[in-house]
């Protein structure tokens, strides 16, 4: 059901699962997916594909380049723009295999990826159709919404003296991904975030590093998937949107949602960010595979 895969992305390996159905005929539709900020295949995305693959879908998983099985440097460096090229490359190792349909490809993306998928499918005529989960849209104004000014101007000061570091030769600093504090309210993104990311790495065994360059900060504020949303159309759209969001803000979601043509579809799942991982696993990968099976079954 399951094997290991290498693709090559302008010089960098990316490793990662090929799911190919038990039943049925090849070749098969197929979902292009990867994980979110930081995270690795193994926090979940095993889930997402074996509900995708029942269906007779093939899926074709991976981790970003720095991070996890893949290739690339410097380790733990999270470039969006490098990852948007990187899901071209997906497409394409998956239109390369036997067992694939080429004309029949879908995307699949959550929090950081959600948005990056919404910019490849404006982009990439061979996607027929795409899934955005929880999106991260805008990192300016997610980073205004979610920081105080102070704090916010405290992090371009860092960044600076980051730059300056880096020309000189030093090796990237890096930071952590997300803390426990005690001194940060529980429902607060941060301890949000690290009870998520523990949850797989503790249950999973997996060695979750829980950094990033601080260089990966500087390019969060640089991304935009806003802008790409009207060009989506005539590529089906189904968005899934946590009703409490605090972390990919509800109300930013449901402006990008308004901005895409038809076809189009709103899931909307109570609670915060990472409840349709967990809690509402059933009920997120239900409707994605759903719109998944419907639009690349039909789709010539």
């Amino acid at each position: 059901m399951r094997r290991d895969t290498a693709f090559d992305a302008d010089g960098t390996t990316l490793r990662g699962w090929l799911y190919l159905p038990d039943r049925g005929d090849s070749p098969f539709p197929a979902v292009v997916m990867a994980h979110g900020f930081s995270a690795l295949k193994e926090m979940g995305l095993d889930d997402y594909a074996e509900v995708f693959c029942a269906a007779g879908l093939a899926v074709l998983v991976y981790d970003h380049r720095n991070l996890g099985a893949s290739d690339g440097t410097p380790r733990d460096e999270i470039d969006p723009i490098a990852q948007l090229r990187d899901y071209g490359h997906a497409v394409t190792c998956a239109c390369m295999q036997p067992e694939i349909d080429a004309t029949r490809i879908g995307l699949w993306g959550t929090s950081y990826t959600g948005g990056l998928v919404l910019i490849a499918a404006a982009i990439d005529r061979r996607v027929k159709c795409v899934v955005s989960q929880v999106p991260y849209l805008s990192g300016y104004e997610n980073a205004t919404r979610t920081t105080t000014p102070e704090r916010l101007a405290e992090i371009e000061r860092t960044l600076q003296a980051e730059r300056l570091s880096l020309a000189a030769g030093h090796p990237p600093t890096t930071v952590a991904v997300c803390t426990d504090a005690p001194e940060q309210p529980r429902d607060a993104p941060g301890p949000m975030s690290y009870r998520y990311f523990r949850h797989f790495a503790d249950a999973r065994g997996l060695d979750w590093p829980n950094r990033v360059t601080l260089r990966s900060l500087e390019l969060r504020l640089q991304y935009e998937a806003l802008p790409f949303l009207p060009r989506i159309a005539p590529t089906p759209l189904l968005m899934i949107v946590a009703a409490e969001d605090r972390i990919t803000p509800t109300d930013i979601a449901l402006r990008a949602y308004a901005a895409a043509g038809e076809p189009k579809k709103l899931v909307m799942i109570a609670g915060d960010h990472y409840r349709p991982y967990v809690e509402a696993f059933d009920q997120s990968s239900v409707a994605a595979r759903d719109w998944l099976v419907a639009h690349l079954r039909a789709s010539t």
